[in-house]
């Protein structure tokens, strides 16, 4: 059975773009889409007190036309395309974590009224991303055309072991959509590729900068030979990683990022992530690894 790809979505104009975009990249794979809204039957999540009678019916109406306006926008050109809608009980982090045990990808918008779209503001960020079983995408609010650049998948490369997950995610996003993988990988610091490595107070920048495109390079390597029709290029250079990659979002048609499982786990989401998730210029995948 082909994993599904799940959209939480909250009613707001981000969620509804994070619909269409998930449609999209649905078709993309072959795969069903899941539009996901989670109702919590009581304001705080504690049923310390019995509900209001009327509640339910209500809030289920309104829900169900948010779901009904969500798979229109995720069907738009796509009729096709196997959706389904539902209504989940809880908080939005325990739902959304829940639904990603069997999906490939879990999409949300940037920003949004409550509940899944607030996942990058507060703590539903750091449970989400840190308990996902699947890449979580964050899909940027635009006023325009939701449809997205056709330009090249950038990919944050750090140089370092332990980022497969992530390579192989951008190759093949970039050989679904037909375009090629820009590897962005910036430096402030001559790397440092084991515990404990003690980085020169004083160093030849040029000659720490061919040592940062070899790095690249061996990273790169296996990608090419198991994605022989993606073509990709390299850009090393000198700067902040969030700065160089907010640069590169700017016309690309996806940003893929990773991040170390065990460092999601502490508050925040990391400083470059949480960036690139609010200042990029197209959507970003987030890869544990």
């Amino acid at each position: 059975m082909t994993r599904p790809i799940i959209v939480g979505v909250d009613g707001s104009g981000p969620s509804l773009q994070a619909a269409s975009w998930a449609g999209a990249e649905a078709a993309l794979h072959g795969a069903p889409l899941r539009i996901l809204h989670a109702a919590l039957r009581w304001s705080y999540d504690v049923p310390l007190v019995p509900q209001p009678a009327g509640w339910d019916a209500d809030a289920r109406s309104g829900a169900a036309e948010m779901l009904r306006q969500a798979t229109l926008r995720a069907r738009a050109g796509r009729p096709r395309l196997d959706v389904t809608a539902e209504i989940v009980d809880g908080g939005a982090a325990d739902a959304l974590v829940a639904a990603t045990e069997e999906a490939r990808l879990l999409v949300v918008g940037n920003r949004g009224r409550g509940g899944f779209t607030e996942l990058l503001l507060g703590s539903v960020s750091r449970t989400v991303t840190a308990r996902a079983s699947c890449p979580v995408a964050v899909v940027r609010w635009t006023s325009g055309d939701d449809s997205g650049d056709q330009g090249d998948v950038v990919v944050g490369v750090t140089g370092r072991p332990g980022q497969d997950d992530v390579l192989d995610f951008a190759f093949g996003e970039a050989g679904l959509r037909g375009v090629g993988v820009l590897a962005v990988h910036a430096w402030r610091h001559p790397a440092r590729l084991a515990p404990g490595d003690i980085q020169p107070p004083v160093y030849d920048i040029d000659e720490v900068g061919r040592e940062e495109e070899r790095l690249v390079a061996v990273a790169l390597a296996g990608r090419m030979e198991a994605f022989p029709d993606v073509p990709s290029t390299r850009r090393v250079v000198h700067a902040h990683p969030a700065k160089a990659l907010i640069a590169a979002s700017a016309h690309a048609s996806l940003v893929v990022i990773g991040a170390h499982a065990e460092r999601l786990t502490r508050p925040g989401l990391g400083s470059i992530a949480h960036a690139i998730t609010h200042h990029g210029h197209s959507p970003v995948v987030v890869v544990r690894h």
